[in-house]
């Protein structure tokens, strides 16, 4: 029913309960990886869907609480897992505001979460894929890991270092198994964007597709978002064997977005 080459590997995707990580957790499920999903709650919805997971695509899933923000819980997660064939660095946060009056707990917490969270994990999944020899490390950087935009200071840097780190880890691994790559979204129809659209909707005084168009898809060229399964597609594809020489790059999925 589905191309399984991943059936026996381990993939852990950080901040996955919904959005993008689901979305990619998914897909590497449909390829036949087992999942550990995480997030920062412990309800039991979150272990119920790893459950449904599991079971529609047979393979183990599991959800690991781990609270991104904090390094030794980053480790502890793949320490949990017992093994990571596959890293998807992909938790993260946004706050805007104008450099001088960003705060400096939101800066702080942004950093944590959408970079030094992935260095944690990094560290800790490298000496398991070594090991294991073979190893995938798939970093969800964004557009905004290759560009900038205004009252995004935080985020714009996390994204830039992510796509740093990103390259480290594929030079300091280019004689291994193991390749490290970031997909850079632009924009993507995940819950969380839908949500958005109504109320700006009210504040524009604009149609749902005027809000898309004009508002949310001013800067991606194509004026469709991105989906969750499309950045999971992409992420199987570097599971490949196809993409084993593809390593310390970034995979723009923004519609054209950088190409400006």
């Amino acid at each position: 029913m589905f191309d399984t080459f991943l059936t026996g590997k381990t993939a852990v995707v950080t901040g996955s309960n919904s959005g993008i990580g689901l979305g990619v957790a998914t897909e590497l499920a449909r390829a036949g990886a087992n999942i550990v999903l995480n997030s920062f709650t412990d309800r039991d919805e979150d272990h119920a869907l790893a459950e449904k997971l599991g079971k529609e695509f047979g393979v183990t899933a599991r959800y690991i609480q781990a609270d991104m923000s904090k390094g030794d819980q980053c480790r502890a997660l793949v320490e949990k897992a017992g093994s990571c064939d596959i890293l998807v660095n992909n938790a993260g946060i946004q706050h805007v505001a104008p450099i001088p009056e960003f705060p400096t707990d939101k800066w702080d917490a942004i950093i944590a979460i959408n970079l030094s969270s992935a260095f944690h994990t990094t560290a800790a999944a490298l000496p398991m894929m070594r090991k294991a020899g073979w190893g995938r490390v798939i970093n969800i950087a964004s557009a905004h890991g290759l560009t900038a935009s205004p009252f995004k200071s935080a985020y714009v840097a996390a994204k830039h270092g992510v796509v740093g780190l990103t390259k480290v880890t594929a030079l300091e691994t280019a004689e291994e198994p193991i390749t490290a790559n970031a997909i850079c979204p632009g924009y993507v129809l995940t819950p969380l964007v839908e949500a958005q659209i109504p109320d700006t909707m009210k504040e524009y005084k604009m149609t749902r597709e005027e809000v898309v168009r004009n508002v949310l898809l001013t800067r991606q060229p194509s004026k469709q978002f991105a989906t969750v399964e499309e950045l999971g597609g992409t992420a199987v594809f570097l599971c490949s064997n196809a993409a084993a020489q593809i390593t310390g790059t970034t995979i723009s999925v923004d519609g054209g977005w950088t190409a400006l």
